[in-house]
């Protein structure tokens, strides 16, 4: 796996805020797929990679942070639009 490049402190925060409502989010990934997903939280390994955990039709899935394009929270009242994640790094 490529070594991770952790997110701007900023747009973390935006990741935190979906987990805490339990956004059901459109994700993008940089790799150019799409999947919906509630957001559930967020992990960190011993190796300092950063993931979102969501759950989809398909159950839960791992996706590591620096591989996220944009998220769009798809709950009425959500607290912001869409966030383009991609190249804001630390």
């Amino acid at each position: 796996m490529d070594d991770y490049q952790p997110l701007a402190c900023d747009l973390y925060d935006y990741l935190e805020i979906a987990c805490m409502h339990r956004y059901q989010l459109d994700i993008e990934l940089i790799d150019g797929s799409q999947l919906r997903g509630q957001a559930l939280t967020t992990e960190t390994t011993a190796s300092k990679e950063e993931f979102l955990l969501v759950r989809t039709t398909d159950g839960e899935q791992r996706l590591r942070m620096d591989r996220l394009l944009a998220i769009t929270p798809q709950d009425a009242g959500a607290s912001f639009g869409r966030v383009l994640l991609s190249g804001n790094r630390c």
